[in-house]
C-alpha cells in the first residue's frame, strides 16, 4: 500500500517588509510568532514562523521578509490560496475584523463550503472557512478571543501548469482520496482533522512568478523520523528526485517539484518549536543554528528590528 500523509506540516511564502508581515499574521489573524530566525541559506534575511500556541503542524506559515523583494504573479505551479479553518460560528467576527482593518473580503462558495476571501499586505490569496473538525487555537492577542481564533490550515488551492500531473501526485504519492470534483476545481482529503483539504483548479495556468506575496513551497506531514526516511524512498520509487534529508532544526526535510510545477516538501512533525526556547516565550528572542551563533551580533546587526504589537482598526 503507498503511503499516505495526514496533511499539510507548513507553507512558506516570500514577503517584503518585515514588520507589516508581523502585524498581519500576529496583529490582525491574530496567530503566535512561535519561531524567529533567519533563513539558513541567508542569514541577513528573518524566517519567521506563525501558527497556533504551540506552532503546531497543519498551524505553520512561515515567510522569508526582505525589504525591496519585487511582488510576485500569481499563476501555476503555486499555491493559489491558502485556506484556514475557524470554529464554526465565527466567519462573521472575522468578516467584520478584517473590513474594520480596511481589508477587502470576497464570499464565495465551493463543494458546499462558503469562504471569504482576501489578500495580505503583499496580495497573497488567503481564505477562512468554518469547520468542525480540529481543536481549537488556545492562543487570544489583540481582540481575537481563542473561541474565535483560527485554528489552523483548512488546506490550500493549488494553480497548476498541468493539473493532471498535480492531481496524479496528490493521489498516487501522497496518498490523497479524491472525493468531489465539479467545473472549476477536484477535491482532495488527506487523513488528518486539519490542513486536509486540497482542492486544485482544473485549468492549467501559465507559470506564475516567484516574489513577494508569492507562496514559495507548501509542505507535508511526515510522522517521524524514520516514516520520512520511507517517504525519501517512496518519492524516489515514484519517478521524481528528491534533495537529500536535510535538517532545518524544528523538522528534517526533503523537497521535490512536482510535474505541475509546484514544489513540495515533506518535514516531519518532530522535533518542533520548543527545542531551542520555553513553549511560554515561544518568538520572543532571535533564535540561531548553533554554527551561526559565533555571529549573533552581526546578524542582529543586519536585521531589521521586529515587534508583535497590538494594532488598532482602520474604521
Amino acid at each position: 500500500m503507498s503511503k499516505q500523509t495526514t496533511g499539510i506540516h507548513h507553507i512558506t511564502a516570500f514577503a517584503g517588509d518585515p514588520q507589516a508581515n508581523v502585524d498581519f499574521y500576529a496583529g490582525i489573524l491574530g496567530l503566535r510568532l512561535v519561531k524567529k530566525t533567519i533563513n539558513f541559506d541567508a542569514p541577513d534575511v528573518y524566517h519567521l514562523y506563525f501558527g497556533n500556541e504551540a506552532g503546531s503542524p497543519g498551524t505553520i506559515i512561515t515567510f522569508f521578509p526582505t525589504p525591496g523583494t519585487p511582488k510576485g504573479k500569481i499563476g501555476g505551479g503555486q499555491v493559489g490560496i491558502t485556506t484556514y479553518i475557524v470554529p464554526h460560528g465565527s466567519l462573521d467576527f472575522w468578516e467584520k475584523r478584517l473590513i474594520n482593518f480596511g481589508i477587502s473580503v470576497k464570499k464565495v462558495s465551493r463543494f458546499k463550503e462558503d469562504y471569504i476571501q482576501f489578500t495580505d499586505t503583499e496580495g497573497m490569496g488567503l481564505e477562512l472557512v468554518e469547520r468542525n473538525e480540529g481543536k481549537n487555537s488556545k492562543w487570544a492577542f489583540n481582540g481575537v478571543p481563542a473561541d474565535k481564533a483560527i485554528k489552523g490550515f483548512g488546506g490550500a488551492v493549488l494553480f497548476s501548469t498541468n493539473a493532471e500531473s498535480t492531481m496524479d501526485t496528490l493521489q498516487n504519492v501522497l496518498g490523497l482520496t479524491k472525493v468531489a470534483e465539479d467545473d472549476n476545481y477536484a477535491r482532495f482529503q488527506a487523513t488528518g482533522e486539519i490542513a486536509n483539504i486540497i482542492d486544485v483548479l482544473l485549468t492549467n495556468m501559465d507559470w506564475g512568478v516567484g516574489g513577494a506575496g508569492i507562496v514559495h513551497h507548501i509542505a507535508w506531514r511526515a510522522n517521524d523520523f524514520d516514516d520520512h526516511v520511507e517517504w525519501h524512498k517512496e518519492v524516489m520509487r515514484k519517478g521524481y528526485r528528491p534533495t537529500q534529508i536535510l535538517d532545518r532544526q524544528y523538522f528534517n526535510a526533503i523537497y521535490f517539484r512536482e510535474y505541475g510545477g509546484i514544489l513540495f516538501e515533506i518535514a516531519t512533525d518532530p522535533p518542533g518549536f520548543s527545542k531551542d526556547e520555553p513553549a511560554e516565550s515561544l518568538g520572543e528572542k532571535l533564535m540561531l543554528p548553533e554554527w551561526y551563533e559565533k555571529n549573533r551580533a552581526k546578524i542582529e546587526e543586519n536585521l531589521i528590528p521586529i515587534q508583535v504589537r497590538e494594532l488598532v482598526g482602520k474604521q
